[in-house]
């Protein structure tokens, strides 16, 4: 389990991901940010063991497709972890914060609705530029949130 401190019990974060199943949905708007999003969380899949077979990658169109993609993997009792991967960029409109807010919501609506942990990894930025900088590290961010949460679950 974990290491007692202060007479409480903790369980630490387990990264093992051999033996895992995962779903990643990754948008098709602003395609090469979501590019580099996947590049980086598979290869820390691949990194803490998880197999390419137990991956299945699903494409939408953007960031409010994702929660009924994921609401679908999850409801199929297949997955121990799904992954959100896509960009949102600012824009001169008010659609940026309906997209960025609704689709946040949707995921975790999903996440509470069917118990399966959700890495989201849908970056919300004010321009491409920030977007490349952020996504090799929020791609493995994600990859082992996902790992994380799976572990946790198994072990709760």
């Amino acid at each position: 389990m974990g290491s007692k401190k202060d007479n409480f019990s903790e369980l630490d974060p387990a990264y093992q991901g051999k033996g895992l199943k995962f779903g990643i949905v990754m948008s098709r708007f602003n395609r090469d940010i979501c590019e580099g999003l996947l590049s980086a969380c598979e290869a820390e899949l691949l990194r803490l063991g998880v197999s390419r077979d137990d991956v299945l990658l699903v494409n939408v169109p953007g960031a409010l497709e994702h929660p009924l993609a994921l609401q679908e993997l999850a409801l199929s009792e297949k997955y121990d972890a799904l992954i959100a991967l896509g960009a949102v960029v600012r824009g001169d409109t008010y659609h940026f914060e309906v997209v960025s807010n609704e689709s946040a919501r949707g995921i975790l609506d999903v996440q509470l609705k069917t118990g399966v942990p959700i890495a989201n990894a849908i970056i919300t930025v004010d321009t491409e530029e920030q977007g490349h900088a952020r996504m090799g590290e929020k791609g493995r961010d994600a990859a082992r949130t996902a790992i994380e949460m799976a572990n946790l679950l198994k072990r709760l």
